[in-house]
């Protein structure tokens, strides 16, 4: 019952979106807003120099479900409803016998968002989800890799106002990974900072 109504809120969420008249509120910001600001502050040119969000990359690792079918699917159709599209599973491409692991073998699930889609996640992400952590200062700014990428870890899934705590299975954690055209790490928390990333120093 509840991997059906959590598979139903999924669907509700992917396809209910296009309906909403704020989802693209900050892709509209960025290029009337932030895209002249930084062209200012940072002495850019061309309005192609100015950086941009890329992709956001949604990593869920399967740990301890990767051999139950049933948590795998509840599993991702809370990641599809969070990211607002369907989600993929990544398998294993070579079996390793230290870990378990066979060859084939689901190890996690991955959603990757372009365009409007990862600026309406990031819109949802630092205005609704991050705030409802439970005593929250900020993100860690030290967080990129030096090419101007940034990485941040979630906890708990239901900081998303998508997943119903009464239907999940258990808490469950992913990776969020933001990548940019900055060429600096400098330049990339800039950008996030201006799209609205609590950074905490």
């Amino acid at each position: 019952m509840a991997e059906k109504a959590t598979k139903a809120k999924a669907s509700e969420t992917v396809a209910g979106k296009s309906t909403n008249p704020d989802r693209y509120r900050l892709r509209k910001r960025y290029r009337d807003e932030i895209v002249p600001q930084l062209m200012k502050e940072r002495g850019y040119k061309n309005v192609n120099e100015v950086p941009k969000l890329v992709k956001i990359v949604l990593n869920m690792r399967l740990g301890d479900i990767k051999d139950n079918s049933k948590s795998i699917q509840l599993a991702q159709a809370e990641l599809d409803s969070i990211a607002g599209q369907h989600s993929v599973l990544v398998k294993a491409k070579k079996s390793v016998s230290n870990f378990k692991l066979r060859e084939g073998q689901s190890i996690a699930i991955k959603v990757t968002l372009r365009g409007e889609n990862a600026y309406e996640f990031f819109d949802r992400l630092v205005s609704i989800a991050l705030p409802r952590v439970r005593d929250f200062r900020g993100v860690s700014g030290k967080s990129f890799d030096g090419r101007g990428n940034y990485a941040l870890g979630i906890k708990d899934q239901t900081i998303f106002p998508e997943i119903s705590y009464e239907l999940i299975e258990k808490i469950r954690g992913f990776d969020v990974d933001v990548v940019t055209t900055a060429k600096t790490d400098e330049d990339a928390k800039l950008l996030l900072t201006k799209l609205g990333m609590p950074f905490k120093n």
